[in-house]
């Protein structure tokens, strides 16, 4: 019996657990120290009440013979579906609901997508980065490559004459740095795609964030993307669904390599290892996709970009550069007085009681720079920047 080797090749831990270890262990040896926690990127409001009362409807469905589901659609319920068809429609962007796969989250088939393409890819991927992107290329032995967000580049990088690549990631908005692409820089993205028979994968989480009309909230916004392109989105950040979990992946019918449909090897690839989400979570997923359902998830995201705007005010005032927090739930910044990203997250925590995460666990790109996320309570968000702005660096 062998183990999968190219698991041995994975940093001992994963990011976020290397960051609750040491605020665990700096918590255990100070108990009265305030901590505030704007690291991690999970959502602190509650779901919405259109939400709430679309599961308890269906779970009362569930407890009677007439209205009880057992297994599902294999893509997902038609009515969530062709929600979500409708509102890619209010994009511009015309999909069959046979295009849209119902998954428990954007991370999942992140990683399980890669079942349908070959070990031989090669991958390229966007540095600093999510780091989902190469841990599970790394779990299958793949070759990675990368290219480099730098202050010269805003943190969007673009081809060039010497990319090379099968696999392409790409997330607008950007988790860490908050950068969105603009739809002229996607479009330079696609056609490179297009002309080296390239697949993007493309992670549109956070679109719900992007209030500037100019920016795409859709990859298929830009002419020829269904040809190259596969993208994947969810619930978490949208509406809540962080412990709900549901998420969508689209796979266009047009979209093919060697021969073969990609939105029909996914659909087998899918059939075969994943049973679907739960009818009652699709019911509530159905809710945001109303009327009254945006309207009460849009004002939780207003919420959150009240706090973004907060973070980035007092960098401002500071003097500290940064980007994102406009268009995005995430303030990535560089660290005062060229401190290295896990220097600072240790100044930060001691001095301030404030968790971020250090850039530098992105990528090598990262190094020096930080983030932090505005997805904590108000008041959590106030306390900790009151107690940042009492820094001196």
């Amino acid at each position: 019996m062998n183990i999968n080797a190219n698991y041995l090749n994975l940093q001992e831990s994963y990011l976020f657990s290397t960051v609750a270890k040491k605020v665990k262990e700096y918590q255990s040896a100070n108990p009265d120290r305030a901590i505030y926690r704007l690291g991690i990127g999970d959502v602190t409001l509650p779901l919405v009440p259109a939400v709430i009362e679309a599961l308890t409807n269906a779970v009362a469905e569930m407890g009677e013979q007439k209205t009880f589901r057992g297994y599902g659609e294999e893509q997902g319920y038609a009515f969530l579906r062709s929600d979500i068809s409708a509102y890619y429609a209010k994009k511009g962007v015309d999909l069959d609901i046979d295009e849209i796969f119902i998954s428990d989250g954007a991370k999942s088939d992140i990683g399980n997508i890669l079942d349908i393409f070959s070990t031989d890819n090669d991958v390229l991927i966007p540095d600093p980065v999510y780091p989902v992107y190469i841990d599970t290329n790394i779990m299958a032995g793949r070759k990675v490559d990368y290219i480099y967000g730098t202050l010269e580049n805003a943190f969007t990088p673009l081809p060039d004459k010497q990319t090379k690549a099968d696999i392409i990631y790409l997330c607008s908005p950007n988790n860490p740095t908050g950068s969105v692409y603009s739809k002229e820089q996607l479009k330079i993205w696609v056609d490179f795609a297009l002309k080296n028979n390239a697949v993007i994968l493309f992670d549109s989480a956070y679109e719900a964030f992007i209030t500037d009309k100019a920016l795409p909230t859709s990859i298929y916004q830009v002419e020829g993307a269904k040809e190259c392109a596969i993208e994947f989105c969810s619930f978490s950040k949208t509406a809540g669904f962080t412990g709900t979990r549901c998420g969508y992946t689209v796979v266009p019918k047009s979209l093919k390599r060697n021969g073969a449909s990609l939105n029909t090897l996914w659909l087998r690839r899918q059939t075969t290892k994943f049973n679907g989400v739960p009818y009652i979570v699709q019911r509530g997923a159905q809710a945001v996709l109303t009327d009254e359902g945006f309207r009460q998830t849009r004002k939780n995201i207003a919420y959150y970009r009240e706090n973004a705007l907060l973070i980035s005010d007092t960098l401002r005032k500071l003097g500290i550069w940064f980007t994102g927090g406009e268009n995005s739930p995430y303030i990535w910044f560089k660290c005062p007085n060229g401190m290295t990203s896990w220097d600072f997250f240790d100044f930060l925590l001691k001095k301030a009681g404030v968790v971020g995460t250090p850039g530098a666990g992105f990528g090598k790109s990262g190094e020096g720079f930080f983030r932090l996320t505005a997805f904590g309570s108000r008041e959590n968000t106030v306390n900790a920047l009151k107690s940042f702005s009492a820094l001196s660096f």
